[in-house]
Protein backbone atom coordinates (compact mmCIF):
# COMPACT_ATOMS: atom_id res chain seq x y z
CA UNK A 1 0.00 0.00 0.00
CA UNK A 2 3.06 2.24 -0.29
CA UNK A 3 3.01 5.38 1.84
CA UNK A 4 -0.76 5.35 2.24
CA UNK A 5 -2.31 4.76 5.63
CA UNK A 6 -2.63 1.08 6.41
CA UNK A 7 -6.21 -0.18 6.45
CA UNK A 8 -7.42 -0.56 10.04
CA UNK A 9 -9.21 -3.86 10.64
CA UNK A 10 -11.53 -5.04 13.40
CA UNK A 11 -12.74 -8.65 13.55
CA UNK A 12 -15.94 -9.72 15.31
CA UNK A 13 -15.85 -13.43 16.11
CA UNK A 14 -12.67 -15.30 16.99
CA UNK A 15 -13.51 -18.87 15.97
CA UNK A 16 -11.76 -20.81 13.19
CA UNK A 17 -12.98 -18.54 10.39
CA UNK A 18 -12.31 -15.37 12.37
CA UNK A 19 -8.72 -16.50 12.82
CA UNK A 20 -8.40 -17.07 9.06
CA UNK A 21 -9.55 -13.50 8.47
CA UNK A 22 -7.04 -12.21 11.01
CA UNK A 23 -4.20 -14.20 9.51
CA UNK A 24 -5.01 -13.02 5.96
CA UNK A 25 -5.30 -9.39 7.09
CA UNK A 26 -1.90 -9.55 8.73
CA UNK A 27 -0.30 -11.21 5.72
CA UNK A 28 -1.54 -8.26 3.66
CA UNK A 29 0.00 -5.73 6.04
CA UNK A 30 -3.30 -4.39 7.34
CA UNK A 31 -3.36 -2.92 10.84
CA UNK A 32 -5.41 -5.33 12.99
CA UNK A 33 -6.72 -2.87 15.57
CA UNK A 34 -9.15 -4.91 17.67
CA UNK A 35 -11.09 -8.14 18.04
CA UNK A 36 -14.47 -8.78 19.63
CA UNK A 37 -16.09 -11.96 20.88
CA UNK A 38 -19.21 -12.94 22.81
CA UNK A 39 -17.03 -13.29 25.89
CA UNK A 40 -14.37 -10.71 26.67
CA UNK A 41 -12.14 -13.43 28.15
CA UNK A 42 -12.17 -15.34 24.85
CA UNK A 43 -11.36 -12.23 22.86
CA UNK A 44 -8.56 -11.36 25.27
CA UNK A 45 -6.80 -14.70 24.74
CA UNK A 46 -6.47 -14.00 21.03
CA UNK A 47 -5.81 -10.30 21.53
CA UNK A 48 -2.92 -11.05 23.88
CA UNK A 49 -1.50 -13.38 21.26
CA UNK A 50 -1.76 -10.70 18.57
CA UNK A 51 -1.04 -7.67 20.70
CA UNK A 52 -4.30 -5.87 19.86
CA UNK A 53 -7.30 -4.54 21.77
CA UNK A 54 -10.08 -6.93 22.85
CA UNK A 55 -13.71 -6.51 23.84
CA UNK A 56 -16.77 -8.58 24.65
CA UNK A 57 -19.04 -5.99 23.01
CA UNK A 58 -18.69 -5.48 19.26
CA UNK A 59 -20.09 -1.97 19.60
CA UNK A 60 -16.84 -0.94 21.29
CA UNK A 61 -15.03 -2.00 18.12
CA UNK A 62 -17.48 -0.01 15.96
CA UNK A 63 -16.79 3.10 18.04
CA UNK A 64 -13.03 2.84 17.47
CA UNK A 65 -12.02 5.47 14.86
CA UNK A 66 -8.92 3.46 13.93
CA UNK A 67 -11.09 0.65 12.52
CA UNK A 68 -11.83 1.18 8.82
CA UNK A 69 -13.11 -2.30 7.93
CA UNK A 70 -15.18 -4.58 10.16
CA UNK A 71 -15.08 -8.33 9.52
CA UNK A 72 -18.21 -10.10 10.79
CA UNK A 73 -17.31 -13.75 11.49
CA UNK A 74 -20.12 -14.73 13.86
CA UNK A 75 -23.06 -17.19 13.77
CA UNK A 76 -25.60 -16.54 11.02
CA UNK A 77 -28.27 -14.93 13.21
CA UNK A 78 -25.85 -12.17 14.22
CA UNK A 79 -24.87 -11.13 10.70
CA UNK A 80 -27.82 -8.82 10.09
CA UNK A 81 -27.69 -6.74 13.30
CA UNK A 82 -23.89 -6.52 13.34
CA UNK A 83 -23.52 -5.57 9.67
CA UNK A 84 -26.35 -3.06 10.01
CA UNK A 85 -24.69 -1.46 13.02
CA UNK A 86 -21.29 -1.40 11.31
CA UNK A 87 -22.71 0.38 8.26
CA UNK A 88 -24.50 2.88 10.47
CA UNK A 89 -21.17 3.51 12.22
CA UNK A 90 -19.62 4.38 8.84
CA UNK A 91 -17.48 1.24 8.55
CA UNK A 92 -16.67 -0.79 5.47
CA UNK A 93 -17.79 -4.41 5.97
CA UNK A 94 -16.63 -7.91 5.11
CA UNK A 95 -19.30 -10.42 6.16
CA UNK A 96 -19.01 -14.17 6.34
CA UNK A 97 -21.59 -16.17 4.43
CA UNK A 98 -24.53 -16.36 4.38
CA UNK A 99 -25.08 -12.61 4.36
CA UNK A 100 -28.21 -13.00 6.53
CA UNK A 101 -30.85 -15.51 7.62
CA UNK A 102 -33.41 -14.39 5.02
CA UNK A 103 -33.47 -12.60 1.67
CA UNK A 104 -35.51 -9.84 3.31
CA UNK A 105 -32.60 -9.19 5.69
CA UNK A 106 -29.95 -9.47 2.96
CA UNK A 107 -31.90 -7.07 0.74
CA UNK A 108 -32.06 -4.58 3.59
CA UNK A 109 -28.30 -4.84 4.16
CA UNK A 110 -27.66 -4.24 0.46
CA UNK A 111 -29.87 -1.14 0.61
CA UNK A 112 -28.09 0.16 3.71
CA UNK A 113 -24.65 -0.45 2.17
CA UNK A 114 -25.60 1.45 -0.98
CA UNK A 115 -27.01 4.33 1.07
CA UNK A 116 -23.90 4.48 3.26
CA UNK A 117 -21.62 4.34 0.20
CA UNK A 118 -19.36 1.87 2.00
CA UNK A 119 -17.29 -0.96 0.54
CA UNK A 120 -19.12 -4.23 1.22
CA UNK A 121 -18.04 -7.82 0.63
CA UNK A 122 -19.29 -11.35 1.31
CA UNK A 123 -16.68 -14.01 1.94
CA UNK A 124 -17.31 -16.28 -1.02
CA UNK A 125 -13.61 -17.08 -0.91
CA UNK A 126 -13.76 -20.12 -3.21
CA UNK A 127 -13.91 -17.80 -6.22
CA UNK A 128 -10.31 -16.89 -5.48
CA UNK A 129 -8.64 -20.19 -6.25
CA UNK A 130 -6.54 -19.27 -9.31
CA UNK A 131 -7.82 -22.22 -11.34
CA UNK A 132 -11.45 -21.37 -10.57
CA UNK A 133 -10.65 -17.98 -12.08
CA UNK A 134 -9.07 -19.78 -15.04
CA UNK A 135 -12.19 -21.91 -15.51
CA UNK A 136 -14.37 -18.80 -15.53
CA UNK A 137 -12.05 -17.08 -18.01
CA UNK A 138 -12.15 -20.04 -20.40
CA UNK A 139 -15.93 -20.26 -20.24
CA UNK A 140 -16.20 -16.52 -20.94
CA UNK A 141 -13.75 -16.78 -23.86
CA UNK A 142 -15.78 -19.58 -25.46
CA UNK A 143 -12.99 -22.16 -25.12
CA UNK A 144 -15.52 -24.80 -24.03
CA UNK A 145 -18.02 -23.96 -26.76
CA UNK A 146 -21.58 -23.82 -25.46
CA UNK A 147 -21.60 -25.00 -21.86
CA UNK A 148 -24.64 -27.22 -21.45
CA UNK A 149 -23.89 -29.23 -18.29
CA UNK A 150 -22.45 -28.69 -14.82
CA UNK A 151 -21.86 -30.86 -11.77
CA UNK A 152 -20.85 -29.29 -8.47
CA UNK A 153 -20.44 -30.72 -4.98
CA UNK A 154 -19.23 -29.65 -1.56
CA UNK A 155 -18.79 -32.54 0.84
CA UNK A 156 -17.62 -32.76 4.45
CA UNK A 157 -18.27 -35.06 7.41
CA UNK A 158 -18.42 -32.92 10.55
CA UNK A 159 -22.04 -33.95 11.26
CA UNK A 160 -21.78 -37.64 10.42
CA UNK A 161 -21.78 -38.83 14.04
CA UNK A 162 -25.12 -38.95 15.84
CA UNK A 163 -23.67 -37.09 18.84
CA UNK A 164 -22.09 -34.34 16.70
CA UNK A 165 -23.80 -31.06 17.50
CA UNK A 166 -23.05 -27.41 16.74
CA UNK A 167 -24.81 -24.05 16.63
CA UNK A 168 -25.69 -24.42 12.94
CA UNK A 169 -28.21 -27.12 13.90
CA UNK A 170 -30.02 -24.65 16.16
CA UNK A 171 -32.63 -22.75 14.08
CA UNK A 172 -32.32 -19.75 16.39
CA UNK A 173 -28.65 -19.34 15.38
CA UNK A 174 -28.28 -21.05 12.01
CA UNK A 175 -31.75 -20.54 10.55
CA UNK A 176 -34.07 -23.13 9.01
CA UNK A 177 -31.28 -24.74 6.99
CA UNK A 178 -28.01 -26.39 7.96
CA UNK A 179 -26.14 -27.80 4.95
CA UNK A 180 -27.50 -25.32 2.42
CA UNK A 181 -26.93 -22.31 4.68
CA UNK A 182 -23.45 -23.47 5.67
CA UNK A 183 -21.91 -24.73 2.43
CA UNK A 184 -24.74 -24.60 -0.11
CA UNK A 185 -24.50 -20.82 -0.44
CA UNK A 186 -20.81 -21.25 -1.33
CA UNK A 187 -21.73 -23.73 -4.05
CA UNK A 188 -24.55 -21.61 -5.48
CA UNK A 189 -22.19 -18.64 -5.74
CA UNK A 190 -19.34 -20.72 -7.17
CA UNK A 191 -21.29 -22.34 -10.01
CA UNK A 192 -22.88 -19.06 -11.06
CA UNK A 193 -19.48 -17.38 -10.97
CA UNK A 194 -17.77 -20.09 -13.02
CA UNK A 195 -20.49 -20.10 -15.66
CA UNK A 196 -20.96 -16.33 -15.66
CA UNK A 197 -24.72 -16.78 -15.51
CA UNK A 198 -27.18 -17.01 -12.60
CA UNK A 199 -29.30 -19.92 -11.44
CA UNK A 200 -32.80 -19.56 -12.92
CA UNK A 201 -34.74 -22.43 -11.32
CA UNK A 202 -34.15 -25.29 -8.89
CA UNK A 203 -35.59 -28.62 -7.79
CA UNK A 204 -34.28 -29.69 -4.39
CA UNK A 205 -34.43 -32.75 -2.16
CA UNK A 206 -33.21 -32.62 1.45
CA UNK A 207 -31.99 -35.40 3.75
CA UNK A 208 -32.00 -35.33 7.54
CA UNK A 209 -29.44 -37.99 8.40
CA UNK A 210 -30.14 -38.02 12.15
CA UNK A 211 -33.72 -36.94 12.98
CA UNK A 212 -32.66 -36.96 16.63
CA UNK A 213 -29.16 -36.10 17.81
CA UNK A 214 -27.49 -36.60 21.18
CA UNK A 215 -26.08 -33.31 22.44
CA UNK A 216 -23.48 -33.51 25.25
CA UNK A 217 -24.73 -31.91 28.45
CA UNK A 218 -22.67 -30.68 31.34
CA UNK A 219 -24.10 -29.93 34.76
CA UNK A 220 -23.15 -26.99 36.94
CA UNK A 221 -19.92 -28.74 37.91
CA UNK A 222 -19.54 -30.72 34.70
CA UNK A 223 -20.17 -34.44 34.22
CA UNK A 224 -18.48 -37.01 36.48
CA UNK A 225 -14.96 -38.01 35.47
CA UNK A 226 -15.07 -40.37 32.49
CA UNK A 227 -18.81 -39.87 31.94
CA UNK A 228 -20.83 -37.75 29.54
CA UNK A 229 -24.47 -36.82 29.87
CA UNK A 230 -26.62 -36.25 26.78
CA UNK A 231 -29.93 -34.75 25.86
CA UNK A 232 -31.87 -35.80 22.78
CA UNK A 233 -32.51 -32.95 20.34
CA UNK A 234 -34.96 -33.24 17.39
CA UNK A 235 -33.34 -32.07 14.14
CA UNK A 236 -35.53 -30.22 11.65
CA UNK A 237 -32.90 -29.08 9.17
CA UNK A 238 -30.94 -31.01 6.55
CA UNK A 239 -27.40 -32.37 6.71
CA UNK A 240 -27.41 -33.17 2.98
CA UNK A 241 -29.13 -31.80 -0.11
CA UNK A 242 -29.41 -32.73 -3.79
CA UNK A 243 -30.42 -30.07 -6.30
CA UNK A 244 -31.22 -29.99 -10.01
CA UNK A 245 -30.59 -26.54 -11.45
CA UNK A 246 -31.28 -24.66 -14.64
CA UNK A 247 -29.22 -21.59 -15.47
CA UNK A 248 -30.29 -18.44 -17.26
CA UNK A 249 -27.94 -19.40 -20.13
CA UNK A 250 -29.87 -22.62 -20.72
CA UNK A 251 -27.28 -24.90 -19.10
CA UNK A 252 -28.50 -27.61 -16.74
CA UNK A 253 -26.72 -28.86 -13.63
CA UNK A 254 -26.63 -31.23 -10.70
CA UNK A 255 -25.50 -29.93 -7.30
CA UNK A 256 -24.96 -31.71 -4.02
CA UNK A 257 -23.89 -30.73 -0.53
CA UNK A 258 -23.37 -32.92 2.49
CA UNK A 259 -22.09 -32.47 6.01
CA UNK A 260 -22.22 -36.22 6.59
CA UNK A 261 -19.98 -37.62 3.82
CA UNK A 262 -17.52 -39.86 5.66
CA UNK A 263 -13.88 -39.09 4.99
CA UNK A 264 -14.50 -35.80 3.20
CA UNK A 265 -13.19 -32.95 5.32
CA UNK A 266 -14.12 -30.18 2.89
CA UNK A 267 -14.06 -31.17 -0.74
CA UNK A 268 -15.31 -28.91 -3.51
CA UNK A 269 -15.59 -30.41 -6.99
CA UNK A 270 -16.71 -28.70 -10.16
CA UNK A 271 -17.14 -30.12 -13.68
CA UNK A 272 -18.27 -28.19 -16.75
CA UNK A 273 -19.33 -29.85 -20.02
CA UNK A 274 -19.17 -27.84 -23.23
CA UNK A 275 -19.67 -28.65 -26.88
CA UNK A 276 -15.94 -28.10 -27.56
CA UNK A 277 -14.22 -29.14 -24.30
CA UNK A 278 -14.79 -29.92 -20.63
CA UNK A 279 -13.19 -28.76 -17.38
CA UNK A 280 -12.87 -30.36 -13.95
CA UNK A 281 -11.45 -28.90 -10.73
CA UNK A 282 -11.19 -30.32 -7.22
CA UNK A 283 -10.24 -28.43 -4.04
CA UNK A 284 -8.37 -31.48 -2.74
CA UNK A 285 -5.96 -30.90 -5.64
CA UNK A 286 -6.52 -27.15 -6.11
CA UNK A 287 -3.43 -26.48 -8.21
CA UNK A 288 -4.57 -28.65 -11.15
CA UNK A 289 -7.28 -28.07 -13.75
CA UNK A 290 -8.31 -31.00 -15.96
CA UNK A 291 -9.21 -30.13 -19.55
CA UNK A 292 -11.12 -32.80 -21.46
CA UNK A 293 -11.17 -33.34 -25.24
CA UNK A 294 -12.73 -35.92 -27.51
CA UNK A 295 -10.36 -35.50 -30.48
CA UNK A 296 -6.97 -35.39 -28.76
CA UNK A 297 -5.27 -36.17 -25.48
CA UNK A 298 -6.72 -34.58 -22.37
CA UNK A 299 -4.68 -31.91 -20.59
CA UNK A 300 -3.71 -31.16 -17.00
CA UNK A 301 -3.09 -27.46 -16.45
CA UNK A 302 -0.95 -26.61 -13.42
CA UNK A 303 -1.40 -23.45 -11.36
CA UNK A 304 1.49 -21.54 -12.85
CA UNK A 305 1.03 -17.83 -13.59
CA UNK A 306 3.10 -18.31 -16.74
CA UNK A 307 0.47 -20.73 -18.05
CA UNK A 308 -2.72 -19.00 -16.95
CA UNK A 309 -4.88 -16.66 -18.97
CA UNK A 310 -4.36 -12.93 -18.58
CA UNK A 311 -7.59 -12.70 -16.57
CA UNK A 312 -6.68 -15.43 -14.08
CA UNK A 313 -2.95 -14.71 -13.76
CA UNK A 314 -3.22 -11.99 -11.08
CA UNK A 315 -4.90 -14.46 -8.72
CA UNK A 316 -1.83 -16.72 -8.58
CA UNK A 317 0.17 -15.34 -5.68
CA UNK A 318 3.28 -17.48 -6.14
CA UNK A 319 5.41 -18.94 -8.91
CA UNK A 320 4.45 -22.28 -10.41
CA UNK A 321 6.94 -24.13 -8.21
CA UNK A 322 4.85 -23.47 -5.11
CA UNK A 323 1.42 -24.63 -4.01
CA UNK A 324 -1.53 -22.46 -3.00
CA UNK A 325 -4.58 -23.48 -1.00
CA UNK A 326 -7.58 -22.53 1.13
CA UNK A 327 -5.94 -19.87 3.30
CA UNK A 328 -4.61 -18.10 0.21
CA UNK A 329 -8.14 -17.56 -1.10
CA UNK A 330 -8.90 -15.40 1.95
CA UNK A 331 -5.75 -13.39 1.32
CA UNK A 332 -6.68 -12.80 -2.32
CA UNK A 333 -10.26 -11.79 -1.47
CA UNK A 334 -9.23 -9.37 1.27
CA UNK A 335 -6.51 -7.89 -0.91
CA UNK A 336 -9.18 -6.89 -3.43
CA UNK A 337 -11.40 -5.45 -0.69
CA UNK A 338 -8.60 -3.46 0.95
CA UNK A 339 -7.47 -2.07 -2.41
CA UNK A 340 -10.94 -0.66 -2.94
CA UNK A 341 -11.12 0.72 0.61
CA UNK A 342 -7.79 2.52 0.10
CA UNK A 343 -8.63 3.80 -3.39
CA UNK A 344 -9.99 7.32 -3.87
CA UNK A 345 -11.80 6.12 -7.02
CA UNK A 346 -14.42 3.39 -6.54
CA UNK A 347 -16.18 3.81 -9.85
CA UNK A 348 -14.96 0.50 -11.32
CA UNK A 349 -16.96 -2.70 -10.85
CA UNK A 350 -15.73 -4.50 -7.69
CA UNK A 351 -13.46 -7.48 -8.38
CA UNK A 352 -14.78 -9.37 -5.35
CA UNK A 353 -18.21 -10.66 -4.22
CA UNK A 354 -20.32 -7.88 -2.72
CA UNK A 355 -23.65 -7.73 -0.90
CA UNK A 356 -25.21 -7.89 -4.38
CA UNK A 357 -23.85 -11.42 -4.67
CA UNK A 358 -24.69 -12.26 -1.07
CA UNK A 359 -28.30 -11.17 -1.60
CA UNK A 360 -28.51 -13.03 -4.93
CA UNK A 361 -27.37 -16.22 -3.18
CA UNK A 362 -30.08 -15.72 -0.53
CA UNK A 363 -32.74 -15.39 -3.22
CA UNK A 364 -31.61 -18.69 -4.75
CA UNK A 365 -31.60 -20.16 -1.24
CA UNK A 366 -35.26 -19.11 -0.86
CA UNK A 367 -36.11 -21.02 -4.04
CA UNK A 368 -34.17 -24.08 -2.86
CA UNK A 369 -35.99 -24.08 0.49
CA UNK A 370 -39.38 -23.71 -1.22
CA UNK A 371 -38.58 -26.55 -3.62
CA UNK A 372 -37.47 -28.85 -0.79
CA UNK A 373 -40.83 -28.26 0.92
CA UNK A 374 -42.94 -28.90 -2.19
CA UNK A 375 -40.81 -31.28 -4.25
CA UNK A 376 -41.44 -29.10 -7.32
CA UNK A 377 -39.34 -26.92 -9.60
CA UNK A 378 -39.21 -23.33 -8.30
CA UNK A 379 -38.24 -20.26 -10.31
CA UNK A 380 -35.66 -17.90 -8.81
CA UNK A 381 -36.81 -14.28 -8.56
CA UNK A 382 -35.58 -13.04 -11.94
CA UNK A 383 -35.63 -9.33 -11.15
CA UNK A 384 -33.11 -9.73 -8.33
CA UNK A 385 -30.91 -12.10 -10.29
CA UNK A 386 -30.84 -9.86 -13.34
CA UNK A 387 -29.92 -6.88 -11.16
CA UNK A 388 -27.21 -8.87 -9.42
CA UNK A 389 -25.67 -9.96 -12.70
CA UNK A 390 -25.70 -6.43 -14.06
CA UNK A 391 -24.19 -4.83 -10.98
CA UNK A 392 -21.58 -7.41 -9.96
CA UNK A 393 -20.17 -8.06 -13.44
Amino acid sequence: MGTRKRVGVGVVGVGTIGRLHLEAARRLGADVVAVAASRASRAKLLADELGVAATGDYRDLLANPAVDVVHVCTPNNLHFPMVRDALRAGKHVVCEKPLALTSHESGELLRLADEADRVHAVCFNNRFYPLVQEARARVAAGALGRVFGLRGFILEDSLLAEDAFEWRLDPAQGGDSCAMATIGCHLIDLVGFALGTPVASVCADFTTVHPVRRRPLAGANGPPAGATRFEEVPIRSEEAASILVRFASGAHGVLGVSRAAAGRRYRISLELDGTAAALAWDSEAPNRLWVGHDDRANELLLRDPALLSETARPYAGYLGAYQEGFADTFKALLAAVYRRVASPDRSATPDFPTFVDGHAAMVVHDAVMASARTGAWVEVARAVQTGAAARSG
